[in-house]
């Protein structure tokens, strides 16, 4: 993006000047920051670094690990912090009238409407909602696995909001337009419009302020051709190390976690070793959840497969 914006300002000089800002969450590669004086370098601008006032390792400690996902890691704190027992969920699948159980639900729990819909997969209105990414069963059987295996930790995202969102929008308040890398095939929030975000692209927040993200359109075909014929280097966490993402490094939102700091380890083990721990509970209960739900699967499959089999002997007998 750095390359992008550079080489228009060559093309046109009038173009406004553009501030830079890395936003240091405490845990990050030497890999990372050393590109990061190596980008200013090259392009010979100025990459201020930002820390935030909450570190992760308080903001951890303070308020949790995060578990699978943002949204799954909000519920699960909603749901230690208010104590709602996790048989609730049965209560509205069983009930015929589900709109009055889910009023029902409402009064017995008061101030508890985003964690009763959470944990009941439905809208506040009881209308069952099982396949949006708002309600646990958006990870497979987890409403099961958290209540044969509850945490013994506290899980929060927290971490987030103070080392990342905080933050950027402490520095982004003064600003005219902000200029964002995002890009749609990284996929999940980033592939959804938002109620910022509405043209994804371009577009005009309600207090002045314009968005921009001009990579948004970029396939991973497109930046790998630019990477290419423009002689783009990324940091040595791509080009030795082998990750294919960075983000917040060893943050277990990321399925390949684990499995990125096994890749870090002979280059940064510093790094490693306050990831796990850092976020070492997080990652042990994720094991724990992916052999849970492997398990659940193969019985399921086993149990289709024995009712196949009685239908197909059944029909060949009459």
């Amino acid at each position: 993006m750095i390359d992008l914006i550079e080489t228009a300002r060559k093309i046109a000089p009038s173009l406004p000047s553009v501030k830079y800002v890395f936003f240091n969450t405490g845990l990050e590669m030497k890999a990372t920051k050393d590109h990061v004086k190596a980008t200013a370098e090259k392009y010979g601008v100025e990459i201020e670094e930002v820390r935030p006032k909450v570190g992760i390792m308080q903001a951890v400690r303070e308020h949790g690990v995060p578990f699978v996902s943002k949204i799954m890691s909000a519920g699960l704190e909603g749901w230690q912090k208010k104590g709602i027992p996790l048989t609730i969920a049965d209560e509205y699948a069983q009930a015929e009238d589900k709109a009055a159980k889910r009023r029902e639900l409402g009064e017995r729990f008061p101030k508890c409407e985003g964690i009763i819909n959470f944990l009941c997969c439905c809208n506040s209105e009881g209308e069952p909602r099982p396949n949006i990414q708002l309600v646990i069963n958006s990870s497979k059987y987890m409403r099961d696995f958290i209540g044969e295996y509850p945490p013994d930790f506290k899980i929060s995202a927290k971490c987030c909001d103070y080392c990342k969102k905080q933050v950027a929008h402490s520095v982004q308040k003064d600003y005219e337009m902000i200029i964002t890398g995002e890009r749609r095939d990284e996929g999940g929030m980033r592939s959804v419009p938002r109620k910022d975000n509405t043209g994804l692209c371009f577009t005009e927040t309600c207090n002045g302020q314009y968005r921009f993200r001009p990579l948004y359109y970029v396939s991973d075909k497109d930046k790998a051709w630019y990477k290419e014929r423009f002689g783009i280097k990324y940091s040595d966490a791509y080009e030795v190390y082998g990750l294919t993402r960075t983000g917040c490094c060893g943050c277990p939102i990321s399925y390949k976690a684990v499995e990125d700091l096994e890749l870090i380890q002979p280059y940064e083990p510093n790094v490693v070793k306050a990831a796990w721990n850092i976020f070492g509970k997080s990652y042990e209960y994720r094991r724990k959840y992916n052999a849970y739900k492997e398990s659940r699967m193969v019985e399921e499959k086993k149990k289709k497969k024995n009712v196949d089999g009685q239908i197909e002997l059944f029909d060949f007998l009459t």
